[in-house]
């Protein structure tokens, strides 16, 4: 067969498109139930939980590992100014070398088994990312093992990445969206320590080896700790195995962030930049989470407002008014509970127009719920979603460890797709008009005062401190 030439091909508009409209999709079928994966899942002695998962499509297992590392020298965590700065350099150092393995004979070993190990920090947790080839999992839990138990963090290492750390704080404090991130959660929880994302550059500046290692040794704990292995391995095995090498790693309770303050509603409230050209928008409302049964119904209602690309939020602020490139809604989960977040990005010069915009939108989703054909589109958005989160090793490890963090299991997972299908036109109109009027965010508008206040003040609903 011949090559079509320039004059029969068709545009992806022609495919799509019939000579009375735009193609239907076909209805979704019958969703088929995710078959149950060959899984261990269980509280070793030492309080750590381990999920153990065969997936056997390449020969390589990920390992995700959960902490809960709050900072827990007051109520709820609230003490302890440092405990952010201290905990950053914990996770920029504790590769650094063990009593057992240099810098570089960590790397070594790693690399014979074709593996890596990655740590990170915020409020509310440290998570260990790794992998490895599937014989080379004892490797990888020694090498584990080694840096939980007897992370040395050198001097002259910590100097270094302190120099580091606070260069790159600088560099970030400077962002628009770093700003508003801050603004947006003083806003909404005060001192609350899940505010304190970032710790300022003095705070790290003071940071002692000798910190470090407190902290590694009285905040770094299995209870409560979650330890996510996927791959081609045998579970039952692999949970044995690491028994065996976290066997040192014995006693004690990490620390659980607190409950967050209740978010109330109120208004927003302008943080000047002043001479930015931008503006940063950011409102938030109390949501629910994973186990309460409208959650299913919020997160369609969510993605019709503006969790996807196909969304009200972005056909009106993006391509009917060309306000910005970016407008999005989302579900921000932690261990207690869920709140929304709409976020923007516009000119300056639009800034109360662009708000204005928002609300509009919210308030439509409120009181004009979204359409049946709106639904069906978000639902075909997140089953595909939550399938294809299933798919990978390392996207299930993921996912699996968020989940276990929120003390659920891989059967919530499974089950969730036919919880989505089953939610109605109805349900999702009722979670519309429960959780997103106008009238319950709060938030912040991070702006040239100069140049937007008057528009905002006239606007309404907004805070303007002189």
């Amino acid at each position: 067969m011949s090559a079509p030439t320039s004059s029969t091909r068709r545009s992806a508009e022609e495919i799509g498109s019939t000579p009375t409209g735009p193609r239907p999709l076909p209805p979704l079928g019958p969703q088929r139930a995710v078959p149950a994966p060959d899984e261990v899942d269980t509280v070793l002695a030492s309080g750590l939980r381990v999920i153990a998962v065969r997936r056997a499509e390449v020969p390589m297992v990920e390992m995700r590992l959960r902490v809960p590392f709050a900072d827990g020298t007051g109520p709820n965590g609230s003490g302890g100014s440092d405990h952010p700065a201290v905990a950053e350099l914990l996770a920029t150092t504790i590769l650094s070398g063990t009593r057992r393995r240099s810098r570089v004979g960590i790397d070594d070993d790693l690399a014979g088994v074709g593996g890596e190990i990655g740590f990170s920090v915020d409020p509310e947790r440290l998570a260990v990312s790794g992998h490895a080839l599937a014989d080379g999992l004892d490797t990888l839990l020694d090498v584990l093992a080694d840096l939980l138990l007897d992370a040395t963090h050198p001097e002259d290492e910590l100097a270094r990445e302190r120099e580091r750390l606070v260069e790159r704080i600088e560099m970030a404090s400077a962002q628009p969206s770093v700003i508003a991130r801050r603004a947006l959660q003083e806003r909404r929880y005060g001192t609350h320590p899940v505010t304190r994302e970032m710790p300022r550059p003095e705070e790290v500046s003071a940071v002692s080896a000798d910190a470090v290692r407190a902290l590694q040794a009285a905040a770094l704990l299995p209870g409560g700790s979650v330890l996510v292995l996927v791959g081609d391995l045998d579970p039952a095995g692999a949970v044995a195995r690491v028994e065996s090498a976290l066997a040192g790693w014995s006693s004690g309770d990490a620390d659980a962030l607190g409950p967050l303050p209740g978010l109330t509603a109120q208004d927003l409230l302008l943080v000047d930049r002043p001479g930015a050209v931008q503006s940063q928008l950011r409102l938030s409302a109390p949501a629910v989470g994973r186990s309460d049964p409208r959650y299913g119904a919020l997160q369609l209602a969510n993605l019709t407002l503006g969790g996807y690309f196909s969304s009200r939020l972005v056909e009106n602020l993006r391509e009917d008014k060309g306000y910005t490139y970016h407008a999005s809604s989302s579900l921000e989960l932690d261990p207690h509970g869920a709140v929304l977040l709409v976020e923007t990005d516009v000119a300056s010069e639009v800034t109360a127009p662009a708000l204005l915009e928002v609300r509009y939108e919210l308030g439509r989703l409120a009181v004009v719920p979204p359409s049946a054909d709106e639904v069906e589109s978000a639902r075909r958005y997140l089953v595909g979603s939550l399938l294809i989160s299933m798919t990978t090793q390392a996207g299930y490890a993921s996912t699996l460890a968020g989940l276990a963090a929120y003390g659920l299991s891989s059967a919530w997972l499974r089950e969730h797709p036919a919880r989505i299908e089953a939610v109605t036109v109805e349900e999702v109109a009722a979670a519309a008009a429960t959780f997103y009027a106008p009238t319950a965010f709060t938030g912040v508008v991070v702006a040239d005062a100069a140049s937007t206040a008057d528009g905002l003040r006239a606007l309404g609903g907004v805070e303007i401190r002189s």
